[in-house]
């Protein structure tokens, strides 16, 4: 429990302080240091990231502008792309969709960091 409590805080603040919150830093954190099965993790991650984006949404609020048709657009259309790849993740080894995790992780590493580099956006 003190793990997981640990962990939570961890994450909550890279939450708070960079506004994300979504499963690339969750998963790792059940995964590694909390020792969950990758299935279990993404379940568990799932329910997590509902309560944790809610804060981090709440912790921006006043801070930027929210576009409606942006939001609703890119909302509907991640549905349906969550809805069929967790079609597919039933139907991928574990041990691939981990592979395929790390190279996403390291694919937006590698775009941060050259944004950074070249002065790009943000």
């Amino acid at each position: 429990m003190l793990k997981s409590i640990a962990a939570g805080l961890a994450v909550g603040f890279l939450t708070g302080l960079f506004g994300v919150g979504g499963g690339f830093l969750i998963i790792p954190a059940f995964v590694l240091l909390l020792g969950l099965p990758m299935g279990s993790a993404v379940a568990t991650s799932l329910a997590v990231i509902v309560v944790n984006s809610a804060a981090g949404f709440a912790a921006h609020l006043g801070d930027a502008h929210l576009d409606p048709a942006v939001t609703l657009a890119f909302s509907g259309t991640a549905v349906v792309g969550s809805l069929l790849a967790g079609r597919l993740a039933h139907r991928v080894p574990t041990m691939r969709l981990q592979r395929w995790f790390v190279y996403l992780i390291f694919a937006v590493a590698a775009f941060v960091l050259v944004q950074v580099a070249v002065g790009g956006p943000g």
